[in-house]
């Protein structure tokens, strides 16, 4: 029962400390640097910034 508890416990926090964050309507990930294929486009909540791929960027007209 303990080894039980134990592998739930882990599980739990490992799902916690994996999960990314979305932005952009889960266009974006929220990273520090963006990849050489994605552009900077907002904040997200923890000043990391909102990589988008260019395509899903609105164009200003």
């Amino acid at each position: 029962m303990k080894l039980i508890l134990l592998v739930l416990t882990i599980t739990l926090l490992l799902i916690q400390i994996t999960q990314a964050m979305y932005c952009w309507g889960k266009l974006g990930r929220c990273k520090t640097t963006c990849e050489q294929n994605e552009v900077f486009h907002i904040l997200c909540t923890d000043e990391a910034k909102c990589c988008v791929n260019p395509k899903n960027v609105p164009v200003k007209t």
